[in-house]
């Protein structure tokens, strides 16, 4: 990745790099709003409900940017980070609720908000050049390489992704919850499981509500809102 060009590219923002580092989410903890921390690679990324982010050497974005807080910021972020693969790339990427980019049904990005010194940092990490993914992954991960057949531009992607997420995250929760629904297919009328920490739930996803948490139309008539848990299409 080209730091220096990203540096030019943006100069009002504090870009931090590292070779390696544990997980870009700690390094952002403590720096200034619009601060980014990217990484070549993460030896302990991280990703929702304690689970970590396969974080391959020199292959993927692994970034955090610092931001303010907001109701809707993983859903702009998701968005935003679909934009920017699609302007560097030209391929449309679906977005599952809450958090995960998709391409082709299965996973190319990720977000994670976590709110810190009052802060919010945002972790982006995108599947770029991977060739293969472990086995407890394959059947679920995919790389933007995997489907362009040839390398991807790990800077061209980061010279989009920044613009992008300012683009996003300024828009006012209605356009936010409104741009997503149209952008994605797990938004309305999907059938899907939903785990829960009493069990699993099944139905029909029917919108989200005002505050961006999602709706589900469950078998036996009766409607459930989904704070959080892990989304999957049905039979997935």
């Amino acid at each position: 990745m080209d730091i220096e060009r990203l540096r030019r590219e943006f100069p009002a923002r504090r870009i931090h790099h590292y070779p390696a580092v544990d997980s870009t989410m700690r390094a952002a903890v403590g720096l200034g709003l619009g601060s980014v921390v990217l990484a070549d690679e993460q030896t302990a990324g991280q990703g929702r409900h304690g689970r970590s982010w396969h974080s391959e050497a020199a292959s993927g974005i692994y970034c955090s940017i610092v931001l303010k807080p907001a109701p809707a910021l993983t859903l702009a972020l998701g968005l935003a980070t679909a934009e920017a693969i699609a302007r560097s790339t030209g391929m449309v990427c679906d977005l599952r609720w809450p958090n995960d980019v998709m391409l082709a049904g299965k996973k190319v990005a990720g977000i994670l908000v976590q709110v810190a010194e009052g802060n919010a940092i945002a972790g982006i990490g995108i599947n770029v050049n991977q060739t293969s993914f472990p086995p407890h992954l394959a059947s679920e991960a995919t790389s933007l390489r995997l489907h362009t057949g040839a390398p991807v531009s790990l800077t061209g992607i980061v010279l989009t992704l920044l613009p992008a997420i300012d683009t996003f995250v300024a828009l006012d929760n209605d356009t936010i919850l409104r741009l997503f629904t149209r952008a994605s297919s797990y938004a309305a009328g999907r059938r899907v499981t939903v785990k829960q920490p009493d069990g699993i739930i099944e139905g029909t996803t029917a919108g989200l509500d005002p505050a961006g948490f999602l709706m589900v139309h469950k078998d036996d008539g009766t409607d459930t809102l989904i704070l959080a848990g892990g989304v999957r299409a049905a039979g997935s």
